[in-house]
Protein backbone atom coordinates (compact mmCIF):
# COMPACT_ATOMS: atom_id res chain seq x y z
CA UNK A 1 0.00 0.00 0.00
CA UNK A 2 1.43 3.39 -0.96
CA UNK A 3 0.26 6.73 0.26
CA UNK A 4 0.33 9.80 -1.85
CA UNK A 5 3.04 12.27 -0.87
CA UNK A 6 2.02 15.05 1.40
CA UNK A 7 4.80 17.40 0.32
CA UNK A 8 7.43 17.58 -2.34
CA UNK A 9 10.20 15.90 -0.33
CA UNK A 10 8.95 12.51 1.01
CA UNK A 11 6.88 9.50 -0.16
CA UNK A 12 5.24 7.28 2.45
CA UNK A 13 4.94 3.52 1.81
CA UNK A 14 3.43 0.64 3.83
CA UNK A 15 5.50 -1.40 6.25
CA UNK A 16 5.24 -4.50 4.05
CA UNK A 17 7.24 -2.83 1.36
CA UNK A 18 9.81 -1.39 3.72
CA UNK A 19 12.21 -4.34 3.30
CA UNK A 20 12.52 -3.71 -0.39
CA UNK A 21 13.74 -0.17 0.18
CA UNK A 22 17.43 0.39 -0.15
CA UNK A 23 19.73 3.21 -1.04
CA UNK A 24 21.59 6.09 0.48
CA UNK A 25 20.66 9.58 1.50
CA UNK A 26 22.91 12.17 0.05
CA UNK A 27 23.19 15.52 1.77
CA UNK A 28 22.40 18.46 -0.44
CA UNK A 29 25.28 20.55 -1.57
CA UNK A 30 24.81 23.58 0.61
CA UNK A 31 27.16 26.47 0.33
CA UNK A 32 26.97 29.19 2.93
CA UNK A 33 27.39 32.58 1.46
CA UNK A 34 28.88 34.96 4.03
CA UNK A 35 28.14 38.00 1.97
CA UNK A 36 31.22 37.94 -0.20
CA UNK A 37 29.55 37.04 -3.53
CA UNK A 38 27.41 39.74 -5.04
CA UNK A 39 26.01 40.81 -1.67
CA UNK A 40 23.56 37.81 -1.51
CA UNK A 41 22.10 36.73 1.84
CA UNK A 42 23.47 33.58 3.48
CA UNK A 43 21.44 30.40 3.06
CA UNK A 44 20.26 30.40 6.66
CA UNK A 45 19.12 34.00 6.36
CA UNK A 46 17.22 33.25 3.16
CA UNK A 47 15.63 30.16 4.72
CA UNK A 48 14.40 32.09 7.76
CA UNK A 49 13.04 34.93 5.67
CA UNK A 50 11.18 32.55 3.34
CA UNK A 51 9.53 30.91 6.36
CA UNK A 52 8.48 34.25 7.83
CA UNK A 53 11.07 34.33 10.60
CA UNK A 54 13.09 37.21 9.27
CA UNK A 55 12.26 39.22 12.34
CA UNK A 56 14.69 37.02 14.28
CA UNK A 57 17.52 38.54 12.29
CA UNK A 58 16.60 42.12 13.08
CA UNK A 59 18.95 43.76 15.55
CA UNK A 60 18.15 47.09 17.14
CA UNK A 61 21.18 49.27 16.95
CA UNK A 62 21.04 52.29 19.19
CA UNK A 63 22.32 55.38 17.49
CA UNK A 64 25.01 56.53 19.87
CA UNK A 65 25.72 60.20 19.60
CA UNK A 66 29.28 61.08 18.91
CA UNK A 67 31.01 62.81 21.76
CA UNK A 68 31.15 66.53 21.07
CA UNK A 69 33.85 68.93 22.20
CA UNK A 70 33.20 70.68 25.51
CA UNK A 71 32.89 74.13 23.91
CA UNK A 72 30.28 72.80 21.50
CA UNK A 73 28.38 71.13 24.32
CA UNK A 74 28.28 74.42 26.23
CA UNK A 75 27.38 76.35 23.06
CA UNK A 76 30.51 78.48 23.22
CA UNK A 77 31.71 79.95 19.93
CA UNK A 78 35.08 81.62 20.51
CA UNK A 79 35.17 83.18 17.04
CA UNK A 80 31.75 84.72 17.57
CA UNK A 81 32.77 86.07 20.99
CA UNK A 82 35.97 87.54 19.55
CA UNK A 83 34.05 89.24 16.76
CA UNK A 84 31.56 90.73 19.22
CA UNK A 85 34.41 92.03 21.37
CA UNK A 86 35.83 93.88 18.37
CA UNK A 87 32.38 95.28 17.56
CA UNK A 88 32.09 96.71 21.06
CA UNK A 89 35.62 98.08 21.29
CA UNK A 90 35.37 99.70 17.85
CA UNK A 91 31.79 101.01 17.65
CA UNK A 92 32.38 103.37 14.73
CA UNK A 93 30.16 102.42 11.76
CA UNK A 94 32.91 103.46 9.33
CA UNK A 95 35.00 100.44 10.34
CA UNK A 96 32.59 98.11 8.57
CA UNK A 97 31.73 95.76 11.44
CA UNK A 98 28.28 94.25 11.55
CA UNK A 99 27.66 95.48 15.07
CA UNK A 100 24.04 94.37 15.13
CA UNK A 101 25.24 90.78 15.60
CA UNK A 102 25.94 91.67 19.25
CA UNK A 103 22.24 92.41 19.72
CA UNK A 104 20.62 90.05 17.21
CA UNK A 105 22.67 86.98 18.16
CA UNK A 106 22.99 87.20 21.95
CA UNK A 107 25.02 84.74 23.98
CA UNK A 108 25.64 84.30 27.68
CA UNK A 109 29.22 83.07 28.09
CA UNK A 110 30.91 86.02 26.39
CA UNK A 111 29.27 88.73 28.54
CA UNK A 112 29.78 86.59 31.62
CA UNK A 113 33.51 86.31 30.86
CA UNK A 114 33.73 90.10 30.46
CA UNK A 115 31.90 90.72 33.73
CA UNK A 116 34.10 88.21 35.56
CA UNK A 117 37.21 89.87 34.12
CA UNK A 118 35.96 93.24 35.31
CA UNK A 119 35.37 91.69 38.73
CA UNK A 120 38.93 90.38 38.82
CA UNK A 121 40.51 93.74 38.05
CA UNK A 122 38.22 95.37 40.61
CA UNK A 123 39.88 93.35 43.37
CA UNK A 124 42.75 95.83 43.27
CA UNK A 125 40.49 98.85 43.69
CA UNK A 126 37.66 97.75 45.95
CA UNK A 127 37.66 94.11 47.01
CA UNK A 128 34.41 94.41 48.93
CA UNK A 129 32.40 95.40 45.82
CA UNK A 130 33.39 92.38 43.71
CA UNK A 131 30.32 90.48 44.84
CA UNK A 132 28.16 93.37 43.66
CA UNK A 133 29.35 93.47 40.06
CA UNK A 134 27.47 90.42 38.75
CA UNK A 135 24.41 91.48 40.76
CA UNK A 136 24.46 94.96 39.27
CA UNK A 137 24.96 93.48 35.80
CA UNK A 138 21.83 91.34 36.13
CA UNK A 139 19.59 93.85 37.91
CA UNK A 140 20.86 96.77 35.84
CA UNK A 141 20.14 94.85 32.64
CA UNK A 142 16.70 93.99 33.97
CA UNK A 143 15.99 97.67 34.60
CA UNK A 144 17.15 98.68 31.13
CA UNK A 145 15.10 95.86 29.60
CA UNK A 146 11.89 96.86 31.40
CA UNK A 147 12.40 100.51 30.52
CA UNK A 148 13.05 99.66 26.87
CA UNK A 149 9.89 97.58 26.69
CA UNK A 150 7.84 100.33 28.31
CA UNK A 151 9.17 102.80 25.75
CA UNK A 152 8.17 100.50 22.90
CA UNK A 153 11.46 98.81 22.13
CA UNK A 154 11.52 95.30 20.63
CA UNK A 155 14.35 93.79 22.64
CA UNK A 156 14.64 90.64 24.72
CA UNK A 157 16.23 90.28 28.13
CA UNK A 158 18.99 88.12 26.66
CA UNK A 159 19.88 90.86 24.17
CA UNK A 160 20.06 93.52 26.87
CA UNK A 161 22.07 91.25 29.17
CA UNK A 162 24.57 90.50 26.42
CA UNK A 163 24.99 94.09 25.24
CA UNK A 164 25.39 95.50 28.76
CA UNK A 165 27.92 92.79 29.60
CA UNK A 166 30.01 93.18 26.45
CA UNK A 167 30.00 96.97 26.76
CA UNK A 168 31.99 96.73 30.00
CA UNK A 169 35.06 96.14 27.82
CA UNK A 170 35.94 99.87 27.51
CA UNK A 171 36.10 100.12 31.31
CA UNK A 172 38.46 97.15 31.34
CA UNK A 173 40.64 98.83 28.72
CA UNK A 174 41.03 102.05 30.71
CA UNK A 175 41.68 100.22 33.99
CA UNK A 176 45.47 99.83 33.41
CA UNK A 177 45.69 103.51 32.42
CA UNK A 178 44.07 104.55 35.68
CA UNK A 179 46.68 102.56 37.58
CA UNK A 180 49.51 104.31 35.76
CA UNK A 181 48.04 107.83 35.82
CA UNK A 182 46.42 107.60 39.22
CA UNK A 183 48.33 110.60 40.61
CA UNK A 184 47.19 113.02 37.91
CA UNK A 185 43.64 113.82 38.87
CA UNK A 186 42.72 115.84 35.80
CA UNK A 187 44.03 113.25 33.35
CA UNK A 188 42.53 110.43 35.40
CA UNK A 189 39.13 112.15 35.37
CA UNK A 190 39.27 112.61 31.61
CA UNK A 191 40.14 108.95 31.11
CA UNK A 192 37.25 107.91 33.34
CA UNK A 193 34.81 110.10 31.41
CA UNK A 194 36.17 108.77 28.14
CA UNK A 195 35.72 105.17 29.29
CA UNK A 196 32.16 105.76 30.50
CA UNK A 197 31.16 107.55 27.28
CA UNK A 198 32.81 104.80 25.26
CA UNK A 199 30.94 102.03 27.11
CA UNK A 200 27.62 103.91 27.12
CA UNK A 201 27.88 104.69 23.43
CA UNK A 202 28.64 101.06 22.56
CA UNK A 203 25.62 99.86 24.51
CA UNK A 204 23.21 102.63 23.53
CA UNK A 205 24.02 102.40 19.82
CA UNK A 206 22.95 98.75 19.92
CA UNK A 207 19.95 98.98 22.23
CA UNK A 208 18.46 102.34 21.33
CA UNK A 209 16.99 101.89 17.86
CA UNK A 210 14.86 104.02 15.61
CA UNK A 211 11.69 102.67 17.21
CA UNK A 212 12.27 104.93 20.22
CA UNK A 213 12.16 108.08 18.06
CA UNK A 214 11.99 111.05 20.48
CA UNK A 215 12.29 108.80 23.54
CA UNK A 216 15.96 107.91 23.00
CA UNK A 217 17.29 110.13 25.85
CA UNK A 218 15.00 108.31 28.30
CA UNK A 219 16.95 105.10 27.64
CA UNK A 220 20.41 106.51 26.97
CA UNK A 221 20.54 108.32 30.31
CA UNK A 222 20.04 105.24 32.55
CA UNK A 223 22.58 103.32 30.46
CA UNK A 224 25.08 106.12 31.04
CA UNK A 225 24.36 106.10 34.78
CA UNK A 226 24.77 102.33 34.91
CA UNK A 227 28.31 102.49 33.56
CA UNK A 228 29.16 105.35 35.90
CA UNK A 229 28.11 103.08 38.74
CA UNK A 230 30.22 100.21 37.33
CA UNK A 231 33.23 102.53 37.22
CA UNK A 232 32.58 103.65 40.78
CA UNK A 233 32.61 100.02 41.87
CA UNK A 234 36.09 99.71 40.36
CA UNK A 235 37.59 103.01 41.55
CA UNK A 236 35.70 103.36 44.80
CA UNK A 237 34.75 106.92 43.89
Amino acid sequence: MQFSPTNGDFTFVSSTEAEELSGTISAPDIKLNMGGEGGKDPYATTFLRQRGYGWLLEVDEDDTEESKPLLEELDIDLKDIYYKIRCVLMPMPSLGYNRQVVRDNPDFWGPLAVVLLFSMISIYGQFRVVSWIITIWIFGSTTIFLLARVLGGEVSFGQVLGVIGYSLLPLIVIAPLLLVIGGFEVVSTLIKLFGVFWAAYSAASLLVGDEFKTKKPLLIYPIFLLYIYFLSLYTGV
